[in-house]
């Protein structure tokens, strides 16, 4: 199988902090993966490098076969999609959820935006009633699913998933977590998710790997954390803190 995302001895140093210390990594197309570890273990910086927002001193990164230089152009873009924490945060508050979403379409030049719009509102069940509407007059769960619109509006083929639930009410989190799970398999796409919650991660992921300062602990399939058949005492200890684990 291809791997969508081949990472190999990356580094990123931030004023001589090292934030990722030599991780490799491989995604395979079409696969849900997941990362995880403590806040400060590195786990969303890796996904900020992906798309460029972080300082690579060292290591390679491919996407879809191709190696990334410094900076990421408008086909990795297209191709690449994030989805951040805080639907607070990523949405302009004083726009439409039209303007939202017409944004990257003409920043692309994308002709067919009426038909996109449509139906990115529909996949994520907004429908056509919230698309005049300003960020501000709707709820988390609302904001989070116009962010996984606009996300999904240039038809990528991997999602870089950073906690996209941490910051929505328990009953909204499960709501999110089936619908990004259904358009993955209804759109065959890969995604690489960061969540500090184990149970997320075993009902979204079929592996993942455990993170510590910044450096790979050991990779898993969910089955084996499930089973608590780990080797490392860092993820015995994750699974410990992870009172009442079970699988959602």
């Amino acid at each position: 199988m291809t791997a969508a995302i081949a990472i190999e001895g990356l580094e990123v140093v931030f004023d001589r902090f090292r934030a990722l210390k030599g991780v490799n990594l491989e995604v395979r197309e079409g696969e849900s993966y997941g990362l995880v570890g403590e806040s400060g273990s590195g786990k969303s910086t890796l996904l900020k490098a992906i798309t460029g927002l972080a300082p690579v001193a060292a290591g390679t990164i491919a996407v879809n076969g191709r190696t990334l230089g410094k900076t990421r152009d408008k086909a990795f873009f297209r191709g690449v999609q994030m989805v951040f924490q805080d639907p607070y945060g990523s949405l302009h508050p004083r726009q439409t959820v039209d303007r939202l979403l017409q944004e990257p379409l003409a920043i692309h030049g994308i002709q067919d935006g009426e038909k996109r719009i449509e139906r990115a509102l529909d996949e994520v069940g907004l429908g056509k009633g919230f698309r005049f509407r300003y960020a501000h007059q709707l709820s988390g769960g609302q904001r989070q699913r116009v962010a996984i619109a606009r996300a999904l509006i240039l038809e990528p083929s991997i999602l870089l998933l950073d906690e996209p639930t941490s910051a929505l009410d328990a009953s909204v989190q499960a709501e999110v977590l089936n619908l990004l799970e259904e358009v993955r398999r209804r759109r065959k796409l890969t995604f690489l998710m960061v969540s500090h919650d184990l149970a997320i991660i075993t009902h979204m992921c079929e592996r993942l790997m455990v993170m510590q300062n910044g450096e790979a602990v050991e990779t898993l399939t969910a089955s084996q954390l499930i089973g608590h058949r780990v080797s490392e005492d860092y993820t015995r200890n994750l699974l410990r803190a992870s009172e009442g684990f079970v699988r959602a």
